[in-house]
């Protein structure tokens, strides 16, 4: 940030100079020009003065003495004028200076003409015939021919600021005003360029709070523990950018915390994946080696009894892969549901009736409690018959014989609730926070017959999420167990 400083410092200091610089330029140019304006106003009649004084051409002849005389008169007056006598095509008829600085035989009759006519805007520059492509302001007047009716025979042209003008302008070029006016700018530059860095140095203040911020936050391995707590007050555009900067370092620690959790949350699924993969073809393996071994001597109901189980262990292993399928896919981005209208009473029914069977097998009895008036919700009707799948398998897995599995709808408002509860073992306290863990199964009590693999309730929970609702737990050890979760839903008419 100190580099910033010093670059804004010298860029000041560039600018305030350039400014300076053409100020200076300005105010010689200005000047220059006032200085031109102001003489050839104050001495625009000096040309007709002379010319009234003593006629200089006279039957198409130049009095060179008059003009002689006419123009020492008039260089004492003004000792800056230089006087010409041109013809009416502009050539030089004549002069009283020295020969030797007279280096132009001709003068452009535009600007005199320009002058007599009064239709340019002061100040008017003509040629100086001293200095052939310099121009100079001037005075004029049509010099006429009294023997020839009156005739325009040429002009008086008198160059203003002659050599002798250029001679004391240099001598006072040294001048106290001269002097001064490039001290009095190179003294403000100074003060502006001391007061510019003085402001930069304030602006700057808080960006190098924030560098150091910043670099604090880089040198604490992106912990935003160290975050002041007067980043939280937002002021002009920079402790915005400090509030901004500071917020985005509290939610990268966030997701690095997050980041962290889903690589231990990895590595757990990771070993819970090989253990439960691992434990039904161990089971598979032993049970087909030991037919291979004792296939002679086996009798039929052995062999029925390890094929049996082979069979079962081979069926959890199938589970267990198209669960993680299932998971993954719903975790996907592709993943979107197909949101329609339909009775979820009629839902409901069609499970029940799936698991029917292993209820009564279990002595475990299956009812519903419909609402007063039929209802309907908006949702992927697939993916919520597979969240209902899973927490009636779930209740029958834990539900012991002779017990109860309910299935309760209830409408709230535009929402429609659904609670599935059993009269299981239920879940102790310590286990209800991670029910919904990838493959976490919590110990149930001896009337488990739990088979399943733990992926159920992670996969009703996601599947939830992605309708935009959140699945709930209320469970009693030895009185039972109830989730429930909302849906968005309209009541059909009756």
């Amino acid at each position: 940030m100190r580099e910033l400083h010093k670059k804004l410092s010298v860029a000041m200091l560039v600018i305030v100079l350039t400014l300076g610089g053409v100020f200076y330029l300005l105010d010689r140019s200005s000047s220059r020009l006032y200085h031109e304006e102001l003489s050839q106003r104050l001495n625009a009649s000096l040309a007709m003065y002379i010319v009234n004084e003593k006629p200089l051409i006279s039957a198409g002849q130049t009095d060179q003495s008059a003009l002689a005389e006419l123009a020492h008169q008039a260089m004492v007056i003004n000792p800056t004028a230089e006087i010409y006598l041109l013809d009416t095509d502009g050539g030089v008829l004549g002069h009283v200076l020295d020969e030797k600085t007279v280096k132009a035989s001709r003068v452009d009759l535009g600007p005199i003409q320009a002058l007599l006519a009064g239709s340019g805007k002061l100040p008017i520059k003509g040629d100086d015939p001293k200095n052939p492509g310099v121009r100079k302001v001037f005075s004029a007047f049509p010099v006429l021919d009294n023997a020839i009716d009156e005739h325009l025979a040429g002009y008086l042209y008198v160059v203003l600021g002659g050599a002798q003008y250029e001679a004391v302008a240099a001598e006072v070029a040294g001048s106290y005003r001269q002097r001064m006016v490039p001290i009095t700018i190179t003294f403000l530059a100074l003060a502006a360029f001391l007061a510019g860095s003085l402001i930069f140095y304030v602006l700057t203040r808080r960006l190098r709070h924030l560098t150091d911020d910043v670099q604090q936050y880089a040198n604490n391995d992106f912990s935003s523990d160290f975050l002041i707590a007067d980043a939280d007050s937002a002021g002009n555009e920079i402790d915005d950018l400090r509030h901004a900067c500071h917020s985005m370092a509290k939610t990268i620690q966030q997701q690095v915390e997050s980041l962290k959790e889903n690589d231990r949350l990895r590595r757990e699924l990771v070993a819970n994946v090989s253990h439960d993969l691992r434990t039904p073809l161990a089971a598979m393996q032993g049970y087909i080696e030991t037919l291979l071994i004792k296939d002679g001597t086996l009798e039929r109901d052995a062999r029925i009894d390890y094929l049996t189980t082979a069979r079962k262990h081979a069926a959890r292993l199938n589970a267990l892969i198209q669960e993680l399928f299932e998971l993954a896919k719903l975790d996907s981005s592709r993943m979107q549901p197909q949101f329609e209208y339909f009775p979820i009473t009629d839902l409901i029914q069609d499970v029940i009736q799936e698991f029917e069977l292993e209820a009564d097998a279990a002595n475990i009895r299956l009812e519903v409690q419909p609402p007063i008036k039929p209802l309907s919700v908006f949702a992927d009707i697939s993916l919520i018959q597979r969240v209902l799948e899973n927490l009636v398998a779930n209740a029958v897995n834990f539900t012991p014989n002779g017990g109860t599995i309910t299935i309760a709808i209830k409408n709230s408002h535009d929402r429609v609730g659904v609670t599935v509860s059993d009269t299981g073992s239920g879940i102790r306290g310590d286990d209800l926070p991670r029910i919904f863990d990838r493959f976490y199964r919590a110990e149930q009590g001896e009337e488990s017959r739990a088979t399943s693999t733990g992926l159920g309730l992670a996969i009703a929970k996601r599947i939830l999420e992605l309708h935009g609702s959140e699945i709930t737990v209320t469970s009693t050890v030895s009185v039972g167990t109830s989730f429930e979760f909302e849906l968005p839903g309209t009541r059909l008419a009756a």
